[in-house]
C-alpha cells in the first residue's frame, strides 16, 4: 500500500467511527520521538476493534528502522522509526480491517 493510500484509509477508518458523539471524546494522535521516530495513538473505544486481540508487533531492522505496535486500554499504540510511519499505520490498518 502506497503512503498515500495508507492516509486515505486512515482517513476513512476515522470518518466511520465519527457519529456525532465518538469523536468529542476519543480520536487518534501522531506525535514525534526524540530518536527521532513517531508514536501512533488510536482510540478503540466504541469502535469494532474495542474487543479484538492484537498480538504485539515487533520489528528492529537496525538502529532507524524498527516499529513496535501494540494494544493497551482499548487503545492502538505504535512507536517507530522517522520513516516507518506508513509501516505503522498499515500495521493498524491490516489489523482493524480483519
Amino acid at each position: 500500500m502506497t503512503t498515500d493510500n495508507v492516509v486515505a484509509a486512515v482517513e476513512e477508518w476515522y470518518l466511520a467511527q465519527c457519529d456525532g458523539e465518538w469523536e468529542h471524546s476519543y480520536g487518534l494522535s501522531v506525535e514525534t520521538l526524540d530518536n527521532p521516530g513517531w508514536r501512533v495513538r488510536i482510540d478503540l473505544h466504541g469502535t469494532a476493534c474495542s474487543d479484538r486481540t492484537f498480538e504485539r508487533h515487533e520489528i528492529h531492522r537496525d538502529e532507524s528502522d524498527w516499529l513496535v505496535c501494540w494494544v493497551e486500554d482499548e487503545r492502538f499504540h505504535a512507536a517507530c522509526g522517522a520513516r516507518n510511519l506508513a509501516e505503522a499505520l498499515g500495521v493498524f490498518l491490516d489489523w482493524g480491517d480483519g
